[in-house]
């Protein structure tokens, strides 16, 4: 009797375990079934936005010196004015569109190099660097928030004017496009 009460116990929880299996596929099959979708006007919508992100080429949506950086996409305050003090650190925002993706697989990859050059007024190069930072990205969707936050310091600049040359260059499509955000180091008093 004791036998019989364990083949019971088995069978009610193979039972019990393939009415689970069964219950689950049932919803998981309404599921798909009850899902919303975007409307037409909504994927027409989205393939003008594709067709336009490609046509328009690299450029920026917003580049400017900030407080303290960018903490994600949009997550930023701008700085009051352009005005530094010799030793502190120049943070920049920028928001880079028109990004070129490669698709591997059903990934969509993108990456972008940043070079800069420090100029003064008269021209000449105080300081430069070639592809010092690199923002990439992968995943089933097109990435196309990227916050892109960059930090120098400059240590030794006379009180003056100057220009930052912020250049990226677009790995996946060939493109390059860039920025000059100019600032001045005040006297000290």
């Amino acid at each position: 009797m004791l036998t019989g009460k364990r083949v019971s116990r088995r069978g009610a929880s193979a039972i019990l375990l393939a009415t689970g299996i069964y219950t689950g596929i049932c919803t998981a099959s309404v599921q798909a079934e009850t899902v919303s979708t975007p409307s037409k006007a909504f994927t027409d919508a989205l393939t003008a936005y594709d067709a336009a992100w490609e046509a328009n080429g690299l450029a920026f949506s917003v580049a400017t010196f900030t407080q303290d950086g960018g903490t994600a996409y949009g997550q930023y305050t701008p700085h009051k004015d352009a005005i530094f003090q010799e030793d502190d650190v120049l943070s920049i925002y920028a928001e880079p569109i028109g990004y070129s993706f490669s698709q591997t697989d059903g990934i969509y990859a993108f990456e972008l190099t940043a070079s800069y050059r420090l100029v003064n007024l008269s021209g000449q190069v105080l300081a430069e660097q070639d592809n010092f930072a690199v923002f990439s990205g992968e995943g089933r969707s097109k990435q196309r928030e990227l916050a892109a936050a960059l930090s120098f310091q400059f240590s030794g600049l006379p009180a003056g004017d100057y220009q930052l040359e912020t250049r990226f260059s677009d790995d996946e499509g060939g493109k390059v496009a860039g920025f000059t955000l100019p600032f001045t180091i005040a006297d000290p008093k």
